[in-house]
């Protein structure tokens, strides 16, 4: 609340701040889906990695050029490349290491399922955030550690509830059991 007050400080109108805030909600709503999603699809279809993997990237890719050509920058980014070549191989690398995670990512999921992966993913924003505060010298304020505990500490207990082996009803003995009545006891069979 306090960075939207300072962006309107800024000059930043109330309507782009609150579209900010809506575009934020609804890819974290997307981001939550897309690990569960293809726990589904590995489960229920029987997908292979690869597969999954080429057509998330075809998708990921007709997407973006898409959005380049509709909003008008299209000739604009192949301009920049052209003007930096030294940009090619930063693009070329980042998109080398961004397809070979996805590999780690589509084997996780459907190795150990979704919520192993969100676990795994909680856990490295929680070290980013951490490595962040340590390296750059970042202090948390007592606020944003309370917002961290509440958040990381509901995500993992959530994880650990929901990996928890469901406690089995109590099982009736299926052999002979022994009867008290009163002061004898008999075996029933």
């Amino acid at each position: 609340m306090e960075r939207a007050k300072q962006d309107l400080q800024l000059g930043f109108s109330e309507s782009i701040v609150n579209m900010a805030e809506l575009v934020i909600c609804i890819a974290d709503r997307f981001d939550g889906f897309t690990s569960t999603f293809q726990d589904k699809l590995f489960k229920g279809y029987e997908m292979e990695i690869h597969n999954q993997i080429f057509y998330t990237t075809l998708c990921s890719c007709f997407l973006s050029f898409t959005g380049l050509i509709l909003q008008g920058h299209l000739l604009l980014a192949i301009d920049f490349i052209h003007r930096h070549h030294d940009c090619f191989l930063d693009v070329a690398l980042l998109s080398t290491v961004a397809t070979a995670s996805q590999f780690f990512i589509s084997y996780t999921i459907r190795t150990f399922g979704a919520l192993t992966f969100a676990a795994i993913m909680t856990t490295r924003q929680l070290v980013s955030i951490l490595l962040s505060c340590v390296w750059f010298s970042h202090p948390l304020s007592w606020e944003q550690v309370i917002g961290s505990v509440i958040v990381f500490g509901s995500l993992y207990a959530k994880n650990l509830w929901k990996s928890a082996p469901p406690k089995s009803p109590p099982q009736q003995p299926s052999g002979p059991e022994l009867v008290e009545e009163g002061a004898s006891s008999t075996v029933r069979q």
